[in-house]
């Protein structure tokens, strides 16, 4: 009884050594691998990418963005709804065509929001912040004044 166990135990094992490898669906934090931020960002942040593509046409993404203390992204709108919820620190956001860190709300870990396409917003991170973002692709970011644009693109 013991060899036949051993021996099921064995094939079974081989068997899923020789399955190809599948894409990852689950992470452990130490599992998440984050790089620099897309270039329509400011400089500052770090972007992991656990679900989709999110500079695809089409389709969904969940993302995460690592924030430093103070990083500010100036007003802008996206094409799709985003989902933002905060996993630490304290993300602060604005609507409006300005920034006026006066008119900001914070939202601290365990925070939630969804901003749809008309919202006219900007943020900023107090303390060092994460934050992940999901929804449909594409993730891109249409600045209210192009020239506030981090990736030239005027």
């Amino acid at each position: 009884m013991k060899l036949s166990f051993l021996a099921f135990a064995l094939t079974a094992a081989a068997l899923l050594v020789a399955q190809p490898s599948q894409a990852q669906n689950a992470f452990t934090p130490d599992q998440i691998k984050f790089g620099p931020a897309p270039p329509f960002l400011p400089a500052g942040a770090q972007l992991a990418v656990l679900e989709g593509d999110p500079m695809a046409s089409s389709g969904d993404f969940t993302i995460r963005l690592k924030l430093p203390d103070g990083y500010r992204v100036a007003p802008h709108t996206h094409p799709n709804r985003e989902n933002v919820t905060v996993l630490s620190g304290t993300l602060k956001v604005g609507m409006g065509d300005q920034f006026d860190a006066s008119k900001m709300m914070s939202f601290g870990a365990g925070s939630f929001a969804y901003l749809d396409p008309t919202m006219h917003h900007y943020a900023a991170a107090s303390g060092a912040t994460v934050i992940q973002i999901h929804g449909m692709s594409p993730a891109k970011f249409n600045y209210i004044n192009p020239a506030d644009d981090p990736s030239g693109k005027k």
